[in-house]
Formats: C-alpha cells, sequence, structure tokens
C-alpha cells in the first residue's frame, strides 16, 4: 500500500510542482477522516491541489464556488412541486459528492457557512425535516482568502473546528516556478492522471491508521500539550478534546504513511501546526488569529519527556 500512497503523491506532484509536503498533508487528513481548509492567496494552486487529488483517488468531485449572495440551497439542494404528482421532490445539490471543494468559502455569508457543519459532522444534511446521507467516503476541502483581503467573513470557531487540519501553499521555490512556467497549463493534464489508489484501498488505508498504536508516554506528552494550552497566559482558550483527538488521529495517519504502526513524538510535532493552528487565539488580541505562534510555544516549551 506505501507503494500506491507514494505513487498517488507523485501523480498529483506531476500538476503541483514543489509542494510534496503539503501534498502528504492533504492525504493524511483525507486517509484520518478529516477535511481540509487551505488558506492562501488567490492563483496559488488550491483549486489544482483538490481537483487533482480527486482524480488520483477515482472520486466524484464538485466544486462550488461561494459567493456573497449564495444561499443554502444552493449547496445542498431544494424541493421542487411537482404538480403532475402533487408532490414535492427533492433535487440534491452539489454537496451530494465524494469530494467537495469549497471554494473561496469565507466570500459566502454566515449563513451559508453553517450550511456545511451537519455535512462535515454527521456526514448527513437535514432539509425541511428531512435527512438525507452523503456518500461514502465525504470530504470537503475549503479554500480560504486570507482576512485582510475585502469581501470575507471570517469563519466562526465552530466551523474552523470541524476542520482537521489548515495549510498553506505558499509561493513556489525557483525551480519549480520555473518549470511550472515552461509547462505551460497544468491543469488540462488532470484528467490524465492515473487512479493510484481504488475505493477498496481506501477503506483499508482507513482500518490500518486505526490500528496504529500510541505508547502510554506518547499520549502523556499530547496530554502535556493539550493542559498547557489550557492553562497557560497568553492563550484565549485551550485545545478541546476533539483537538487533541484530531492530532491524534493525524499523528497516526502519518506514521502509517510513512510505513511505522506506533507513533513517535516527531510525528505529534509535524503535524501540530495544521492541527492546532487554527484552533488556538491569542488573549492579547483576540481579533487575530495569532494560533501559530502559539503552537510555537506549545513547542519549545512542552518537554517531550515529561
Amino acid at each position: 500500500m506505501q507503494d500506491k500512497i507514494d505513487h498517488a503523491i507523485e501523480a498529483v506532484g506531476s500538476v503541483l510542482y514543489g509542494k510534496e509536503r503539503q501534498i502528504r498533508q492533504a492525504l493524511t487528513c483525507l486517509f484520518a477522516h478529516g477535511h481540509l481548509l487551505i488558506e492562501d492567496l488567490p492563483g496559488m494552486g488550491k483549486t489544482t491541489l483538490a481537483h487533482a487529488l480527486a482524480q488520483v483517488l477515482g472520486l466524484e468531485y464538485q466544486r462550488v464556488q461561494f459567493t456573497s449572495d449564495m444561499l443554502p440551497a444552493d449547496l445542498l439542494g431544494v424541493s421542487v412541486f411537482d404538480a403532475a404528482n402533487a408532490e414535492f421532490h427533492f433535487h440534491k445539490g452539489p454537496v451530494f459528492t465524494q469530494l467537495l471543494l469549497a471554494d473561496e468559502i469565507n466570500r459566502t455569508t454566515p449563513k451559508t457557512q453553517s450550511a456545511l457543519l451537519e455535512a462535515m459532522e454527521e456526514r448527513q444534511v437535514t432539509v425541511e425535516g428531512s435527512t438525507y446521507e452523503l456518500p461514502d467516503p465525504f470530504f470537503v476541502i475549503a479554500t480560504q482568502n486570507p482576512l485582510s483581503q475585502y469581501g470575507t467573513f471570517p469563519l466562526p470557531e465552530s466551523q474552523l473546528d470541524r476542520f482537521l487540519m489548515r495549510i498553506e501553499l505558499g509561493y513556489p521555490e525557483p525551480e519549480a516556478e520555473r518549470e511550472l512556467l515552461r509547462g505551460g497549463d497544468v491543469r488540462s493534464r488532470i484528467p490524465d492522471l492515473p487512479v493510484c489508489i481504488s475505493r477498496e484501498d481506501l477503506r483499508e488505508i482507513y482500518l490500518a491508521c486505526e490500528k496504529v498504536q500510541a505508547s502510554n508516554s506518547l499520549l502523556d506528552y499530547l496530554q502535556r500539550l493539550v493542559r498547557y494550552s489550557r492553562e497557560s497566559a497568553g492563550f484565549a482558550y485551550g485545545i478541546s478534546p476533539r483537538g487533541a483527538l484530531a492530532l491524534l488521529r493525524s499523528a497516526k495517519t502519518w506514521a502509517y504513511m510513512h510505513g511505522r504502526q506506533y507513533v513517535v513524538p516527531e510525528d505529534l510535532q509535524t503535524l501540530i501546526k495544521p492541527v492546532f493552528g487554527h484552533r488556538l487565539r491569542s488573549a492579547e488580541d483576540y481579533a487575530e488569529h495569532g494560533g501559530l505562534a502559539l503552537v510555537q510555544r506549545l513547542l519549545s516549551e512542552v518537554d517531550v519527556v515529561g
């Protein structure tokens, strides 16, 4: 299975140059049953990453462009009255897919943002009193522009917490950018990418990641990290139990992707920024995020060995 995962990373990397670390993080998030938030400037490859992942995983893919006038029904679907049969029929919206790209999610209003809450947490949607199951697997990859840009609505903490990870792509290295300039339109090559991981492989990966072991000393270290965030000055609030579970689940998946059946402290340290960064806020400047600086405090001030 490791060969298939490496093949998938290589395939996505053929259209997203120089971003192996972010591709691995994205796959870790998906293999851990999570949802991914990508925050970066427009034109950095966010949509390319999502589309390429759907292709190499063989998943149904829908892209929704979020705008300020978008309504929840545009995402979830709507009931339409059939005059011939005198009854309503529900027409499913784009959320009924396996990989949903919620593009520029913070450009729509909080009312529409909240339409995704039930879908992301419960893997179902409720419309007009009826509940509809979403496909399995169901992944949300949302992109977000920096909050300093015009026309954005910050995601509330309850929505941010639904995302297992938040990552940034960043500017490409000069060599990768030169390859991009020479290669032309990379998006046109995405439909030709091979399906590297089948549905059966995906289920096998899910089960294997859950079986990865975490020792008592590893759990002690995780609990020290969480407790420090809750008890130390400078943190507006600490990491919730769901956040702690998110880091552990991500670390198990990261360990499996690197051929190990056990978690080591370096796994927690590698993933703590994308998992904890959007879950923390500074007490001194609550309006600003400040989560990455607080994560750095956790890494530098909490001992690995208690």
